[in-house]
């Protein structure tokens, strides 16, 4: 087993927690194989064996957090301690696994469910390989070329990521999940995409993005991925104004709190800025109180008084309302 402070402690033990649990996990979500038969015994097992992986990880994040909170007043375990209790903790989850593929050699799903949790803890290389095992068993298995593909995306080579996604979306196109990896896929390695395609940049971005709005075509209510949408255009250029606006502001109908909804004011700011539109922006700064909004908030509102001084100085240079200092060069004639 990989160290798990790279894979599972690593994401718990981060700034962003949540956050990070959830790019970790992200990619193994939206797998929905249809049981033939729940009734099967080996079924009804593996099922419990899911649900035990469940719980072990949830018990595993329950004495990070806890470590956590007792390590900022000096008591805790130390870092050695913690990660082996979680070693013999996930070291259960892993043998009942290999158990249960010795006796059900032919369980795809029991591949993927392992391989998953392997994924989940960080070992990445093993888990890639039960995939594998599930691909080969059942290759009408969607849910086994996506998290290949997944696996590729991080790992290499990106040719097998793109042509894997689009395997598990030719097997089940109504899974929102495969359109999202794939989509970021393409604009993360947009330079392999160019190659791979035959696309220029702006074509690539094209297709990230039509991957993306058929994600969020299936999953309207997901504010996750309304925002992953709308951040994309951040590293379009030049700026597609009125498009990044659109996303912002649809990713704005869905917040379902007041943090998420000042959150989008945020980035409706700064595309507004950048766009010119200061009163806009000004407005939108406006109407962020939270604290943890505060830092950002100061920046942008300092770049947005930037953009409005460099604006207005263009504007009267360009009127030839300037006056040169009496020292400046006299233009050449």
């Amino acid at each position: 087993m990989n160290d798990l402070t790279v894979g599972l402690l690593g994401a718990l033990l981060a700034t962003n927690q949540p956050l990070a649990v959830s790019n970790l996990i992200q990619q193994n979500t939206g797998i929905s194989v249809a049981v033939v038969n729940p009734g099967d015994p080996a079924e009804q097992e593996l099922r419990q064996l899911m649900e035990d992986d469940d719980a072990a990880l949830a018990e595993v994040d329950g004495w990070i957090q806890t470590n956590n909170a007792l390590m900022a007043t000096g008591l805790g375990e130390t870092k050695e301690a913690l990660n082996q209790r979680i070693h013999t903790r996930l070291d259960t989850v892993r043998t009942n696994y290999t158990s249960f593929l010795r006796r059900h050699p032919d369980s795809s799903r029991g591949y993927l469910a392992y391989g998953s949790f392997l994924d989940d803890i960080g070992d990445e290389d093993a888990g890639k390989v039960q995939f594998e095992n599930a691909a080969q068993i059942d290759p009408k298995n969607p849910a086994a070329w996506n998290n290949l593909a997944n696996y590729y995306g991080e790992n290499g080579p990106l040719t097998n990521a793109f042509a894997d996604y689009s395997k598990a979306i030719e097997l089940d196109p109504g899974e929102p999940v495969y359109y999202q990896n794939f989509a970021t896929t393409v604009y993360l390695y947009r330079k392999d995409a160019r190659e791979f395609y035959g696309l220029n940049e702006q074509q690539v971005f094209d297709k990230a993005l039509a991957l993306y709005r058929k994600a969020m075509q299936l999953d309207p209510e997901n504010f996750e991925l309304a925002t992953d949408y709308a951040e994309s255009y951040y590293g379009i250029r030049p700026l597609r104004t009125n498009d990044a606006l659109l996303a912002w502001t649809n990713a704005l109908d869905i917040a379902h709190n007041d943090v998420e909804r000042e959150g989008i004011f945020i980035h409706l700011a700064r595309v507004k800025t950048a766009a010119g539109f200061f009163a806009e922006a000004r407005a939108q700064l406006g109407a962020v109180t939270n604290a943890i909004y505060a830092d950002v908030k100061t920046r942008l509102e300092r770049s947005l008084v930037e953009h409005e001084n460099a604006a207005t100085n263009t504007t009267t240079i360009s009127t030839g309302a300037v006056i040169a200092p009496t020292n400046a060069p006299a233009a050449n004639k």
